[in-house]
């Protein structure tokens, strides 16, 4: 890596990261281990580590750094976890899980978007991370019960089937509310019919697309 793409994670992770109360040394060794130009286009790597979300095509983003440590901070995992990535996008917060945990299921609704970061993660070294094309609000209920779900993407409400497919002391982070603004919420599922909801702050992301989420 140049001297100037170090400088610019170093100072990521200083300034984003630690300086925003993200402490946990498994979350930076991660983000200092992941090359965030890899998952951004080509015009834009100038900008891949600036405190801000960046466009990837077919009207998505990739999330700022800040937002996708927040979310897998408060998703409280370990090694041995089996994660769920509900819109992969450019694949960067499932490079970011891969790192943290034993296996990531990473769910995209669009099919070339989900081609192109399935092979940019296999490129880049990540043999742990399953992509698929398909309806994220419904999760993918072949391989739950997961330990964390994250979703990058806002929606109406917290889909039931995401909520089910968590396994009992599991966490879910979802932003919930308009299309202008939402409420970054964790989930924590306390028994098989008992979740408790925590809300974390307020958040932009693109529309949580499917059929639990906005049609």
């Amino acid at each position: 890596m140049s001297l100037w793409k170090n400088r610019q994670r170093s100072r990521m992770i200083r300034q984003q990261l630690r300086d925003r109360k993200i402490t946990d040394p498994r979350i930076l060794k991660a983000f200092a281990e992941v090359n965030r130009e890899s998952f951004v286009p080509p015009d834009l790597r100038h900008l891949a580590y600036a405190d801000r979300p960046l466009e990837i095509g077919q009207g998505q983003t990739i999330s700022q750094p800040y937002i996708v440590a927040l979310t897998v901070d408060q998703l409280g995992l370990s090694p041995s976890d089996h994660v769920l990535d509900v819109g992969t996008g450019s694949g960067y917060a499932a490079a970011i899980l891969a790192r943290m945990v034993a296996s990531v299921i990473s769910i995209e609704r669009l099919p070339a978007l989900a081609n192109s970061a399935r092979e940019r993660l296999r490129s880049e070294g990540f043999d742990n991370v399953t992509v698929v094309c398909g309806d994220g609000t419904q999760g993918f209920a072949s391989e739950a019960p997961f330990d964390g779900i994250a979703v990058a993407a806002g929606g109406p409400k917290v889909p039931e089937s995401l909520k089910q497919q968590l396994c009992i002391g599991g966490r879910l982070v979802i932003p919930v509310g308009d299309y202008g603004e939402q409420s970054l919420l964790r989930i924590t599922r306390l028994s098989e019919e008992t979740f408790r909801e925590d809300a974390l702050g307020k958040v932009r992301f693109v529309p949580l697309v499917g059929r639990q989420g906005w049609t």
